[in-house]
């Protein structure tokens, strides 16, 4: 066996020892599970590997098998961290965590699988007619809000994702939202507000300017992500869809360029307005729409102190009176950007403060 899998062995040995709902399976059963990692069961490929779907591990229930790539630019540390953490999580907004495999070599998890996949799939993918309309939206915006609420607030751990995006939200069959990939996330202590780092992961685009710049994390680093993703599922474009560097223009400066000009309602995709049946419920969908695009801007404003708790999130999302709202202030990066070089597909190095730091950018997932 080589080094790395004697290591991560052990080390699972010992985070193991506090997984109470940890199931373990045999390479053995992993490989007959997916017919030797046959490419008929293959569902697709991310920064951590590729990921299979099969129903013979646990009973007859479908899950969704990622198998750590050697190759891969995430590496032990990301696949223990995951491992401690999503165990340990229980909620209807995040994957459900089923098992693992850390044997010859191999680093394996097992989760429940989601038959809808990704959200941004749906979002950015082929036309999503029906499938994804406005009241669907809603759904899973609150979901979301709800998961990271209850890993900031409610959890037996104080957790910072620090990896939002549209690609780390599953949906099942009924379209519920799942918060995925816990593999960069942090644990916080109760007193503990923010920490900092050297070495910034994540995906350009979601990055708070704190993090992104200064490799400053906290709570509020999340609820920037959840506002960048809030204003995607709203408008159906990608927030760096809209990037140049000559220009510094975003999906976040957009929405904040047509709030200032009062036009919210210019941002809204208008494929989800075509899912009303009615122009009083059309009408309905883009006062909800304008509402969530106000707190979508709360949640992106520059500075941390600035943007609600997800507490205040999901009080907002809960309200009927909008009008109690505070107004947003500017958001990030419409003043400034990190001057980005790419090197070897995925680490860039960013310069800011006269200080260079390594970012590990992986691509969806």
């Amino acid at each position: 066996m080589d080094k790395l899998g004697s290591n991560a062995e052990r080390n699972y040995k010992i985070a193991n020892e506090d997984q109470e709902n940890n199931t373990h399976f045999t390479f053995k059963n992993v490989l007959v599970a997916t017919n030797n990692f046959s490419e008929t069961n293959k569902l697709g490929e991310g920064g951590f590997g590729p990921v299979y779907k099969r129903n013979m591990l646990v009973g007859h229930e479908e899950v969704a098998i990622k198998r750590l790539s050697k190759k891969s630019g995430q590496g032990l540390e990301e696949f223990m961290n995951e491992l401690r953490l999503i165990a340990k999580l229980q909620h209807n907004y995040l994957v459900r965590l089923l098992g693992c495999c850390v044997e010859k070599g191999e680093k394996i998890l097992i989760y429940e699988y989601l038959c809808n996949r990704s959200l941004d799939k749906f979002l950015f993918g082929s036309p999503v007619k029906s499938k994804l309309d406005w009241l669907k939206r809603v759904k899973v915006i609150e979901g979301i809000a709800q998961g990271l609420l209850y890993i900031h607030k409610y959890s037996r751990l104080k957790i910072i994702h620090r990896d939002l995006k549209a690609s780390n939200v599953l949906l099942d069959a009924a379209m519920n939202p799942k918060i995925s990939d816990f593999g960069m996330a942090r644990i916080f202590r109760i007193d503990q507000a923010e920490a900092n780092t050297n070495r910034i992961v994540g995906t350009y685009g979601y990055m708070s300017p704190e993090y992104a710049f200064y490799g400053q994390f906290s709570k509020r680093s999340d609820v920037f992500s959840f506002g960048v993703l809030l204003l995607e599922i709203v408008s159906r474009r990608r927030n760096t869809d809209f990037y140049d560097p000559e220009v510094l223009f975003s999906l976040v400066c957009w929405a904040w360029e047509l709030w200032g000009k009062r036009k919210p309602e210019d941002l809204i995709d208008p494929s989800a307005k075509g899912t009303c049946s009615n122009p009083r419920e059309a009408m309905k969908y883009i006062c909800v729409s304008s509402f969530c695009i106000h707190v979508g801007l709360l949640c992106v404003q520059e500075a941390p102190g600035e943007r609600p708790t997800m507490s205040a999130v999901a009080l907002m999302l809960s309200s009927s009176d909008p009008h109690s709202f505070p107004l947003p202030g500017e958001p990030a990066f419409t003043t400034k950007t990190p001057d980005v070089v790419i090197e070897n597909g995925d680490q860039v190095h960013v310069n800011c403060s006269n200080n260079q730091m390594t970012m590990s950018l992986p691509s969806g997932r």
